[in-house]
């Protein structure tokens, strides 16, 4: 797979040398020299290139037109959204990913905007530290079709209706779709045979609206 990664910031760095690790063709873009100059020594497929990623002849230099994905990473939200813009329309990327620097900005990163899938650091901390202290309670992970549907997360304490159930079992109807569990460390795909335990992980996509029924087959009445 190839990925244009705009922005060579923390995250930035993290995410374009996790992604060579794994195999990918990745090219990161920023137009600060010093935060290129950062990225650790390696022998991976990782490319790193000077340039204001929201420039349409610079994205066309890095070779936008044939990637599969593109992720708009940089600290600021506007350019973000103008990477995702140039990404989607001028260059037809079949996936745009985008980081939301600000929470108030949120609303702005849809598909308007070419963006596939908005990812907000403050909002996922957020999720995370609820994840410690909210053990039979629903999490909100992320939002995406412009919000029409939503990724959430429970881990099933020893109250929920769904334990030693299988997920067929549960009936669920066409608009909440479990698709994976977290169980002591491992990821396991969510099949209509997936056995569910106490003190499982579990992900959801759940259309708007729906979660109060996603909490009544997994979280129960409290």
């Amino acid at each position: 797979m190839k990925v244009v990664l705009a922005g060579a910031g923390n995250i930035g760095r993290y995410l374009a040398f996790d992604l060579a690790k794994r195999g990918h063709e990745v090219i990161l873009l920023d137009q600060d020299p010093q935060a290129l100059r950062m990225v650790p020594d390696h022998d991976l497929t990782l490319e790193m290139v000077e340039g204001d990623a929201c420039a349409p002849n610079v994205l066309e230099r890095v070779g936008a037109r044939s990637a599969d994905v593109v992720v708009a990473a940089t600290g600021d939200d506007e350019d973000n959204l103008v990477i995702s813009l140039l990404a989607k329309q001028e260059f037809a990327v079949p996936r745009v990913l985008a980081r939301v620097n600000h929470p108030v900005n949120e609303w702005l990163f849809d598909q308007s905007w070419g963006v596939d899938l908005a990812v907000s650091p403050p909002h996922l901390l957020t999720a995370l530290v609820e994840e410690e202290v909210s053990t039979g309670d629903l999490v909100p992970l992320l939002k995406l079709q412009r919000g029409t549907v939503e990724l959430l997360e429970v881990r099933l304490d020893e109250h929920s209706p769904a334990i030693d159930k299988r997920i067929e079992e549960l009936e669920l109807p066409s608009d909440v779709t479990l698709v994976a569990v977290v169980r002591e460390g491992h990821v396991v795909v969510c099949r209509g045979t997936t056995p569910l335990t106490r003190g499982d992980e579990v992900l959801a996509l759940v259309r708007e609206g729906r979660s109060d029924l996603l909490r009544k087959l997994l979280v129960g009445q409290r």
